[in-house]
């Protein structure tokens, strides 16, 4: 198993630029962690040969509708009516950058 040191444990909280209370915080943590480790350990023991890696549980798979284009009822010229400004029979917009 391996342990892990607080040192280890302030260098973690400073790559991931949180902030670590007091040093029972830093021991609790501490202890998290070597409990994740020790627990991965165990995980790897485990003989996995003949099992089918797991993607998704539901089986369900993308459904896709054809994209038609279908124009409504209403036309260009409704449509471009209702636009605040047009330019050259198009929507004018401020430019947003």
């Amino acid at each position: 198993m391996s342990n892990i040191t607080t040192e280890d444990v302030q260098h973690l909280a400073q790559l991931s630029s949180i902030s670590l209370g007091s040093s029972a915080d830093v021991a609790a943590l501490r202890q998290n962690l070597e409990d994740i480790l020790h627990y991965i350990e165990q995980l790897s023991t485990l003989d996995t040969t003949g099992v089918e890696p797991t993607y998704q549980v539901t089986g369900l798979t993308n459904v896709w509708r054809p994209d038609t284009v279908d124009a409504g009822d209403v036309s260009r010229e409704q449509l471009l009516g209702l636009a605040v400004e047009q330019a050259d029979k198009c929507v004018k917009v401020p430019k947003v950058l």
